[in-house]
């Protein structure tokens, strides 16, 4: 029985610091998009990037240069 002294206390700052989480949480924007992210990750959007080749890779472009 004396230990639901204990409990008791511990129990309500439990809680306490739950809320404070969910507080937290709500007012950084954690629950903005719930749908977004879901979405996003079965969406394949390929995007092409042209990498730009340096002069040394394309011999081409040195033939060229010298002519």
């Amino acid at each position: 029985m004396e230990v639901i002294y204990g409990l008791i206390p511990g129990m309500i700052l439990l809680g306490l610091v739950a809320v404070a989480v969910l507080f937290w949480a709500a007012r950084s924007g954690q629950f903005d998009d719930l749908e977004g992210e879901a979405h996003r990750i079965l969406m394949d959007d390929d995007i092409v990037v042209k990498k730009k080749r340096p002069k040394t890779m394309m011999p081409d472009a040195e033939d060229q240069d010298k002519s």
